[in-house]
């Protein structure tokens, strides 16, 4: 049983989900010879789906965006709980990506929908869809919200460097060949029982120069150079392993649960290789992962909303979920929900 403390406020659960991907396919046979043509290197044709695990990923069309795909996503997630766009209260469009710097994402995706709630934008980059629930969900226990809907919609392919100049610039981009698009959903409201039981964070921003995507903002705020990502895939994952362990112990610690309580675990997925790492360190069986990566690759904060929607019509009611985010910054998030 999860440990409850006596808690007035009311309980809030997800109720519904969406997902979306794009229609096109890119494999990372023809990325990487896309990306080597002009380094002056020869490189094994199959060096990176060896060294990710990643076979493919969907790529959004030149005229679709991140609310693009957070539009589509959310239309699911409505029609699957038989919700009109009015039933919706709080809009929290919670991604890495956005559509442009000013207004905020949550406004264009709101205007599509038709929905009139209040809107805002949700950034920590690929926690930003937990922690999108987590707000929607404190929001609602403080009255502030009746229900929500937390949409991402998530694009980093655009920040994929197809041509590097050289082989220092594609090694510096390489963790951004990773990427795929995608988008994903959830409505949350009151409910009687379950629901988010336990959320838990670590934030080490002490490491946020690690890797990211520097363009857009005041230090640059223009130049095509900045809008690549680059960053140190290894300093990442050694930052991941030391002390995203450490949290998911934690959390079920004090939640008083193993593994054999959780009917699934979701968990970002960067490469397949570090999924298998965090198999190892925390000692999940892999059964209980829905393992995307192979296929979709890194599709940022998308990544625990796409995994939830292939899995949410096989639970019932009472199965336990454990989410596990991690995000540039860096930062660490759990959540266990449970289903009403």
């Amino acid at each position: 049983m999860v440990r409850q403390t006596s808690d007035p406020r009311p309980r809030v659960g997800i109720t519904a989900v969406g997902s979306a991907l794009p229609d096109a396919v890119v494999t990372s046979g023809s990325l990487q010879r896309e990306a080597t043509r002009g380094i002056g290197k020869v490189l094994p044709g199959t060096l990176l789906t060896q060294a990710t695990g990643i076979r493919t990923r969907r790529v959004a069309a030149a005229d679709e965006y991140a609310s693009t795909l957070a539009v589509r996503a959310a239309r699911q997630a409505l029609a699957a709980a038989s919700l009109d766009p009015y039933d919706i209260d709080l809009l929290l469009f919670a991604s890495a990506s956005r559509d442009m710097v000013e207004p905020a994402t949550a406004h264009m995706v709101q205007a599509e929908l038709g929905t009139r709630a209040h809107a805002l934008d949700v950034t920590n980059a690929c926690n930003s869809f937990v922690n999108g629930i987590d707000l929607a969900r404190t929001m609602i226990q403080a009255g502030r919200a009746r229900r929500a809907l937390v949409v991402t919609g998530e694009t980093p392919s655009r920040a994929v460097r197809r041509a590097p100049a050289d082989f220092a610039a594609f090694r510096d981009g390489f963790a951004g060949y990773t990427f795929g698009d995608a988008g994903a959903a959830v409505v949350l409201e009151e409910v009687t029982r379950g629901g988010i039981v336990d959320v838990d964070t670590e934030t080490r921003s002490e490491h946020w120069d690690v890797g990211g995507i520097p363009g857009g903002g005041s230090r640059h705020p223009r130049g095509d150079e900045h809008t690549y990502f680059r960053g140190d895939g290894h300093e990442l994952r050694g930052v991941f392993e030391k002390t995203g362990t450490s949290v998911v112990e934690r959390t079920l610690d004090r939640a008083g649960l193993g593994w054999d309580d959780f009917a699934r675990v979701l968990v970002h997925q960067v490469t397949v290789p570090y999924l298998e790492r965090f198999a190892e360190l925390t000692g999940v069986p892999p059964e209980k992962l829905v393992v995307t990566v192979p296929e979709l690759g890194n599709v940022a904060s998308a990544s625990i909303g796409v995994q939830l929607h292939r899995v949410f019509g096989e639970l019932v009611p009472g199965d336990r979920v454990l989410f596990v985010g991690l995000g540039g910054g860096i930062s660490i998030m759990t959540m266990i929900w449970e289903k009403s």
